[in-house]
């Protein structure tokens, strides 16, 4: 099972996407407070359907407690500023997925932490802003996923 980490998600529907995600991969979501909504809001329900129920979701309240929760496991921190694609490096069951908020992505801190595996990034043609967070999200773990088979049991 991969972990997908929202570092303070902004945007309500992409959560709800996000949910929508997870639960179609066996994926745990994570979600780091602050959050820009609450997750009993409308549109991050109508976003994840019914699937909230279905979902593993933990909301932690700080970043250094969600990764205390989460030690042993590989981080990969995914920003527009990473020089390593995703694609080119192989992902096990329990890695960490980390996302940035919508707006204005990680921060440095979090970019130069020594406890990341790795920076990835998602090629996209220059001088673009990013894609949407639960399109990227997407793209990422369903590249992890397929690396090891589209395993249901993960």
């Amino acid at each position: 099972m991969f972990n997908i980490v929202l570092f303070e998600p902004e945007i309500p529907p992409n959560t709800g996407n996000i949910i929508r995600l997870c639960v179609n991969t066996n994926a745990n979501l994570h979600l780091i407070k602050p959050l820009g909504f609450n997750l009993d809001e409308k549109q991050v329900k109508r976003a994840g359907l019914d699937y909230h129920e279905m979902a593993h979701i933990t909301v932690h309240e700080s970043y250094q407690e969600c990764f205390n929760s989460l030690k042993g496991n590989r981080i990969f921190a995914v920003s527009t500023k990473a020089s390593k694609l995703y694609h080119e490096t192989s992902f096990i069951p329990g890695d960490i997925l980390l996302f940035g908020p919508e707006t204005r992505g990680l921060p440095r801190e979090i970019l130069t932490n020594p406890a990341n595996f790795m920076n990835i990034r998602i090629p996209m043609v220059k001088n673009n802003r990013s894609l949407n967070l639960s399109n990227s999200v997407a793209v990422i773990l369903y590249e992890a996923w397929r690396q090891n088979n589209f395993d249901e049991r993960i």
